[in-house]
């Protein structure tokens, strides 16, 4: 389930960095410390950075809509609601220099994966755990290389297992997992000399991760069940920092929106 949270933006101009993830990881966890105890330790969601209007200024992002969206995912409906009651409980709540309010809630219809999707990145992914992989956290590879999938499919699959949602049987089953780059897309990047990869700042129980984020459109071909998973809770790894979402290529979101009334729908 992905649903869009729109605030109300109070000091329009406010800045914030151009990469607030771990900024949004730290209000996510804010926020779930309300919810039910039993959601308190839970990692199996995702989120985007905040959508607004606006103005690339020195050293961040300043807003100038009057409101501001952030996507938030998970597969388990209950957690969702959870955490919405538990945001909107908030009158006003701060983010780097934004001071904000819960306003609406608007809910993405499902969507049927065949097996074979496009991908846009919409926020970094990660291919690798930093606290797993402690050398390799920042070394760069080639998107295209059997390197970067191997290591993209390991940590999709140990989230998948560690989620409880899937049998041993059905996670040895999805044996399948090709990821291919948009060739033209990062050769575009390349010889505009801009980057599709970067290596970003993150926080794990208060300890600072320089890791390494890829920022690409892709096609997989995977289980139906894998782009399910990853579709709501994100590619990769470090997914409930912010890290890993992803949405539809050449679709827009917004128009596959409807209404989402909490208190109706809460458990």
């Amino acid at each position: 389930m992905r649903v869009r949270i729109i605030f109300n933006l109070k000091n329009r101009g406010a800045k914030i960095h151009f990469h607030h993830q771990h900024l949004l990881a730290k209000f996510s966890q804010q926020v779930i410390s309300k919810c039910e105890p039993k959601y308190r330790d839970f990692k199996y969601y995702n989120f985007s950075g905040l959508k607004g209007q606006i103005k690339v200024g020195k050293g961040g992002l300043h807003y100038l809509s009057s409101k501001v969206t952030l996507v938030f995912s998970s597969l388990n409906v209950d957690f969702i609601n959870n955490f919405l009651n538990a945001l909107f409980s908030f009158q006003q709540v701060q983010i780097g220099e934004m001071e904000l309010s819960p306003d609406s809630i608007e809910m993405e219809t499902d969507l049927d994966f065949d097996g074979k999707t496009k991908f846009v990145c919409i926020s970094p992914v990660l291919i690798v755990d930093p606290i797993l992989h402690t050398e390799e956290n920042k070394s760069f590879y080639e998107p295209d290389s059997d390197d970067f999938a191997d290591m993209l499919y390991e940590s999709t699959m140990l989230r998948m297992e560690k989620s409880g949602m899937y049998t041993p049987d059905q996670i040895s089953s999805f044996n399948q997992f090709q990821l291919s780059p948009d060739k033209e897309y990062l050769k575009r990047m390349n010889e505009e000399d801009k980057k599709y990869s970067r290596v970003y700042q993150t926080y794990i129980n208060g300890e600072k991760f320089d890791v390494r984020g890829y920022t690409f459109p892709f096609t997989l071909l995977a289980a139906p069940e894998v782009h399910t998973f990853i579709f709501h809770t994100g590619l990769g790894a470090l997914c409930e920092n912010g890290f890993g979402m992803i949405d539809i290529a050449n679709s827009d979101p917004i128009s596959r929106t409807i209404k989402y009334d909490l208190y109706k729908q809460a458990v």
